[in-house]
């Protein structure tokens, strides 16, 4: 069996495409860079972090953006005909008001790792964009159109375009041709397929929160009329209808199901094996119960789908409630080699696992200076949006140990390096070596960003010589912690303890749809200079929580 998620962790909006034996799976990256992180599997059980899409954060400037803007739902399609890779994404650049001001581009690559064309812009008409290739050679862009207007049902809904790939530009502006198969509300991330004589138009409802969905249409002509599935929705948390389309917000908690393992299930996206096996991948979360907040984010997951003699498509077991285990393909199985626990930085590049807020890790990480170690350049604090030294991994786990070694001489109160649990700019904890002109030396101690409000905990102030020290950070559940060593092998606790939970979409005012982060960090406030070495940097999880489990009995993975 296959035990959800295939992709723990922050890991939202997948989307799904084959060539040949080969599966991809693309995720939204929101403000962290590299972007559009692409999964790689041969059987659809097993995953392995392949590339990334967008490494140039100059040509996709993300500085200045909030938390939660940026790279939204990538669409990875394969045109066999050209043999050719489309990604379409849209980088959201502000929601002010409502207003969602998003602008939507194209890039194409023969190789799946690049190099990638130079971005074609589409529109700015919605979100959540994404194309068909017909079989008559013409594309077709599809998205979310934004609706602004009083009186008008909010959001909005689905638009369509012809897209032409001589002119590199679409043709007229784009039409309204579905307000979505429930009365969930919240449309959005259409993807738009052909399968025999139908045009099938795959959608989420509810919200991508507690009501979450995917429903589906189809019509014989691509600008519709488009029929709904009489089954709608086909994959969900929540099975049942309900009315909801005069209510714009998009999490509900109130559709919280305790009966199932998975939540907020939607946001789909399907592919057919080379055997004719059909398997849709979709966003969902596991929350803390009963605070229901999603410290890991949004997830990804695959359910085992079939198609009915009426041409629906369905999940296999007849029913449209999301499973955690879900039967293998007929595929052979193919192992992929895991991320190693332990990174002593001696490969000479920085591994793929590694992200920063807004900036290309590369930017500030050395590998090359110091042989065996990283070396973190300072610059801008933590709560920038501009350019913070933060080289994160994504936690993927709430049973996690975070370990590293950091050489560090801060020599004015500006400086500090350490060790971080990092949700965005405003909810954070890091545990920091820096220089304290009250002790006339270097010390540790723990700074504190929740929901902006910022805590230096001086009652942490801890003296410490320049000479290596380790730092450790415990996350057991609800209750987070740090430690540091001077040995590595004898730990002290230092600070409190905090509230996991806080970690996450649903407790965050300044950001939402991402999820919780765990690295090394560097800050030089005045000449962005001063850096810090790290030796190694360990993340050991424990999947089974120490026989801890949520709320409602299901152990985390």
């Amino acid at each position: 069996m296959i035990r959800n998620p295939i992709l723990p962790g922050f890991n939202p909006d997948p989307c799904i495409c084959r060539k040949e034996d080969d599966y991809y799976l693309a995720v939204s990256s929101f403000e962290w860079f590299p972007g559009i992180p692409v999964y790689h599997s041969k059987d659809l059980k097993n995953w392995e972090l392949h590339t990334h899409v967008l490494t140039d954060d100059n040509e996709v400037d993300l500085k200045k953006l909030p938390s939660a803007k940026g790279i939204w739902a990538p669409s990875l399609t394969y045109s066999a005909e050209e043999d050719l890779f489309y990604v379409v994404f849209g980088v959201m650049n502000s929601m002010n008001a409502r207003y969602f001001d998003v602008d939507n581009f194209l890039i194409t690559a023969k190789d799946i790792k690049g190099p990638w064309s130079e971005p074609v812009y589409l529109h700015s008409a919605g979100f959540d964009a994404s194309i068909l290739h017909d079989s008559d050679g013409r594309k077709w862009i599809v998205s979310l159109d934004w609706e602004t207007r009083e009186g008008y049902e909010k959001p909005g809904a689905i638009c369509l375009v012809e897209y032409s790939p001589e002119k590199k530009e679409v043709v007229g502006y784009p039409k309204r041709i579905w307000t979505g198969g429930t009365d969930r509300g919240c449309i959005e991330a259409p993807h738009l397929t052909k399968r025999g004589d139908y045009y099938y138009l795959m959608c989420a409802e509810g919200g991508t929160g507690y009501g979450h969905s995917v429903t589906m249409g189809r019509a014989g002509n691509v600008w519709g009329p488009y029929e709904k599935d009489p089954m709608n929705p086909i994959v969900t948390s929540i099975p049942g209808e309900f009315y909801e389309r005069h209510d714009p917000d998009h999490l509900k908690p109130k559709y919280f199901n305790p009966d199932s393992v998975l939540q907020k299930s939607g946001h789909g996206s399907y592919v057919e094996t080379q055997l004719g096996e059909v398997y849709l991948v979709h966003l969902c979360a596991r929350p803390f119960v009963p605070e229901l907040r999603c410290t890991l984010g949004r997830e990804t997951a695959i359910q085992k789908m079939m198609w009915t003699a009426d041409g629906w498509l369905r999940m296999e077991d007849g029913t449209n409630l999301a499973k955690e285990f879900v039967p293998e393909s007929k595929l052979p199985e193919h192992p992929v080699n895991e991320i190693p626990a332990f990174d002593d930085f001696d490969a000479g590049e920085l591994g793929i696992q590694y992200y920063a807020p807004r900036i290309m890790p590369e930017s500030f990480a050395d590998v090359k200076s110091r042989p065996g170690y990283v070396r973190i350049r300072g610059q801008e604090s933590r709560t920038s949006l501009n350019k913070a030294s933060i080289l994160a991994r994504k936690l993927t786990s709430i049973y996690a140990t975070v370990t590293t070694k950091m050489e560090f001489r801060p020599e004015v109160p500006q400086h500090s390096a350490g060790l971080i649990l990092y949700y965005d700019n405003m909810n954070y904890i890091n545990l920091r070596k820096y220089y304290s002109e009250t002790l006339g030396q270097s010390a540790l101690s723990i700074i504190h960003l929740e929901n902006g409000e910022k805590a230096e905990l001086v009652d942490t102030r801890t003296p410490v010589n320049d000479v290596p020290v380790y730092l450790r950070l415990n996350i057991s559940g609800r209750k987070s912690w740090f430690e540091w060593s001077a040995d590595g092998k004898v730990y002290e606790r230092i600070g409190q303890e905090f509230d996991t939970t806080k970690f996450s979409d649903e407790y965050s005012k300044y950001g939402e749809f991402t999820g919780s982060f765990v690295g090394l960090t560097c800050a030089d406030r005045v000449k962005h200079q001063h850096y810090a070495d790290f030796d190694f940097f360990e993340y050991v999880t424990n999947p089974a929580g120490s026989g801890e489990t949520t709320s409602y009995g299901v152990p985390y993975k």
